[in-house]
């Protein structure tokens, strides 16, 4: 895996998503795409939520021996042309699923594990999806957050740092991913003295972990905002607790494996 400081970004991306889960495209047509970019690894990394399988559109325990059989026959018919890398990115809800080498063991096919929050869970046990859709977040945070973004914030940090605490997992996805609908519905101050706590506390215990967060470019290539997760401000206070970051797309679809990599992230 190669890691992302600054200058010219590597050619290389280990957030990928393919018809495995809710990708676009096979992973074969990735690979493809991949070399023909000049790319020297690429690392697939389908959605995963075992134990419990409790949606079935990501990886389930049914799905996951087929999906590493499938991504290793391709390290093995293209290698010499690109390293391919095969990985989960498994969903942290507490008391339902969790990133875990215990669940998806390295040497077992499994390169590295991307653990994620998608989910935050209410007071009410119910869970608000952060990233389905802006309506979806408003009505969640408005039926099981008492209409408080703070609460809902701080919940989802409060995730965040529980996850990484608590697992053993390589890349924290997106770590920042709340604020993918901010330009449509404006209901973040990211310069409000608790948020700016909340994301100190974060760098925080992500320094502790010593696991590498993602730099990721996915909500440019949907179009949600111009910028990657973590924000600027956020990348800072990593790069200040001397957090190793790699440089992913978040990649939906073969076309978009290197998204806005040419930018001095």
């Amino acid at each position: 895996m190669i890691l992302y400081t600054s200058g010219i970004p590597p050619k290389a991306n280990y957030h990928t998503h393919t018809t495995w889960c809710d990708g676009k495209d096979s992973p074969e047509a990735v690979v493809e795409a991949a070399i023909g970019m000049g790319f020297a690894e690429i690392g697939f990394s389908s959605h995963a939520m075992l134990p419990g399988d409790p949606l079935d559109w990501p990886l389930t325990k049914a799905k996951l021996s087929p999906y590493i059989e499938d991504i290793g026959a391709l390290k093995r018919k293209y290698a010499g042309k690109i390293r391919v890398l095969c990985a989960v990115e498994a969903d942290y809800i507490p008391g339902v699923c969790f990133p875990d080498s215990s669940i998806y063991p390295k040497g077992n096919g499994i390169d590295y594990i991307i653990g994620s929050v998608h989910f935050v869970v209410a007071p009410d046990g119910e869970w608000v999806f952060v990233d389905k859709s802006p309506e979806s977040l408003v009505e969640g945070i408005n039926s099981h957050f008492g209409g408080s973004v703070e609460a809902y914030v701080k919940a989802y940090f409060a995730a965040q740092r529980e996850m990484v605490r608590l697992y053993d997992f390589d890349v924290i996805g997106h770590p920042d991913l709340i604020r993918k609908f901010d330009g449509k519905l404006n209901y973040l101050d990211e310069r409000a003295p608790w948020y700016v706590e909340e994301l100190e506390k974060t760098a925080d215990a992500f320094a502790r972990s010593g696991k590498i967060v993602e730099i990721n470019t996915g909500a440019i290539s949907r179009g949600w905002m111009d910028d990657a997760y973590p924000s600027s401000a956020f990348r800072a206070m990593l790069r200040s607790r001397g957090i190793k970051m790699i440089l992913s797309a978040d990649a939906h679809s073969a076309s978009t494996i290197a998204c806005a990599f040419d930018r001095p992230w």
